[in-house]
């Protein structure tokens, strides 16, 4: 099978493995940073130039897309969907997810357990927006950040409205949340594949720090989910409409909750704190699932 790997960086972590696992299974593997890809329609149909060469067509296609040059991966990724090619994250379910806003609407609006959001975008409607989510401590999130990036915690009513005039004025859009006190600086991140939560990792916050992305000196290590985490989890990916997910889960007091969803999930983390061939199990039903999505 011919696998495309569409990725900004062919020497990272993820990229790697995913080429390694790829080849290890016998398949044809190539990466296509979407920044060089040239895009043509017209009435033959569809064609991909990639580095001044015409790319042939792909069985399918792993995305890894986020951060710069977003727009131009999508229009790649929705061009390799329209050749046909078998995607388990489609661009459309890719934006959902990108969009925390947005996310936590799909996820509202099917019943999923989520912290209490509010968004506004009038810096005069900053008191009613604090208003609506209740008294601090406040988490305060661009719309697009990752890995951390772009979070704050805002201990006092007065630090919630100097954060949110600070994102005014750079025209940045954002979400406003609840603090799950009670969770400590710890979540869970489940690696779902299809209809099923193949691992998972409970992810601690460094002294000081109360993010617990590994990227920020948090700490990992492997867990069990119970059936209500990995349900949650499943449902939380499938609403968004995604076969491949990383589901941020916080244990909150009234049960678990869904932070975020990333439609591009970092292996390098989980697979070395449960020790799992990850990349290999994700090719694996990419592949398998070939024709049925």
């Amino acid at each position: 099978m011919k696998l495309a790997i569409l990725s900004h960086h062919a020497n990272v972590y993820s990229t790697r493995r995913f080429v390694a696992a790829g080849r290890q299974h016998g398949h044809e593997v190539r990466v296509l940073d979407p920044v060089r890809c040239c895009l043509g329609v017209s009435e033959a149909g569809f064609e991909i130039r990639y580095k001044g060469k015409r790319v042939p067509r792909f069985d399918a296609v792993i995305p890894r897309i986020g951060g710069p040059s977003s727009r131009q991966a999508h229009a790649v990724l929705r061009q390799l969907q329209h050749m046909g090619c078998h995607t388990p994250n489609a661009s459309a379910a890719i934006a959902a997810a990108r969009d925390k806003w947005h996310c936590h609407q799909l996820l509202a609006a099917h019943g999923v357990a989520t912290p209490a959001s509010v968004s506004a975008d009038h810096p005069l409607d900053t008191p009613h927006l604090l208003a609506m989510l209740g008294p601090p401590p406040h988490v305060i999130k661009l719309s697009e950040g990752t890995q951390g990036n772009g979070v704050m915690l805002a201990p006092q009513q007065e630090a919630s409205q100097a954060a949110i005039d600070a994102l005014h004025a750079l025209h940045a859009g954002f979400l406003v949340q609840e603090c799950i006190a009670e969770a400590c600086g710890t979540d869970l991140r489940c690696l779902v594949i299809g209809d099923a939560v193949v691992a998972a990792i409970r992810r601690k916050a460094s002294p000081g720090e109360f993010r617990s992305n590994l990227h920020l000196g948090g700490t990992a290590e492997s867990v069990q989910l119970d059936e209500r985490e990995a349900a949650l989890a499943v449902r939380a990916a499938q609403v968004l409409g995604l076969g491949i997910a990383g589901v941020d889960l916080v244990q909150a007091g009234r049960g678990p909750l869904v932070l975020e969803v990333n439609a591009s999930p970092g292996l390098e983390g989980i697979e070395q704190a449960t020790g799992l061939d990850l990349a290999g199990r994700i090719v694996e039903w990419v592949v398998a699932t070939r024709g049925t999505r």
